[in-house]
């Protein structure tokens, strides 16, 4: 069952006090973005929700080592069909919460299997990185909410299909 935007705000309170307790281990796979919420509401934001998951949208760990929070390869993708456009970098977790920060190296274009484009993206200054701050994890890993450096919140579900 996926949470309300209400439960997620005092799951949000409850993170923000105690931490979440999750390390690196836990965000290994693909996670199909279900709901987002605008900044400073409870009340998700039911088109842009739906445009997202019409695309597609996924985010994907893959470990990069095997220590419990090693860095993660991270991929954020939206497709069309066939097409799919992906921002691919790393991710890190620190602090109690935690916070999940990262940073896109590369942006790459495919058709099915063909590689159409890919070009090197600059790294952004330490203080100008995006982040999520997690709020928690779902029983047996079924979902994933956070909030991201906007202020935004985001809940995702994990997929069955393989990370790219």
């Amino acid at each position: 069952m996926r949470p309300s935007g209400d439960h997620l705000l005092v799951l949000e309170t409850r993170a923000r006090r105690e931490g979440t307790g999750l390390t690196s281990r836990d965000l290994i796979g693909r996670w199909q973005l279900h709901t987002v919420w605008p900044k400073g509401t409870a009340r998700p934001a039911a088109f842009n929700s739906s445009l997202l998951r019409g695309l597609g949208a996924a985010l994907a760990f893959t470990p990069l080592d095997t220590a419990p929070n090693a860095p993660l390869r991270i991929t954020n993708t939206v497709s069309l069909g066939r097409l799919e456009l992906s921002f691919v970098g790393q991710a890190e977790l620190s602090g109690r919460r935690p916070l999940l920060r990262f940073h896109f190296e590369w942006l790459r274009l495919r058709l099915g299997e063909r590689l159409l484009f890919e070009r090197g993206l600059p790294r952004p200054e330490e203080r100008r990185r995006p982040f999520f701050a997690l709020i928690g994890i779902g029983p047996q890993g079924g979902w994933l909410a956070a909030r991201g450096r906007g202020g935004g919140l985001a809940l995702w579900c994990r997929s069955e299909a393989p990370a790219r």
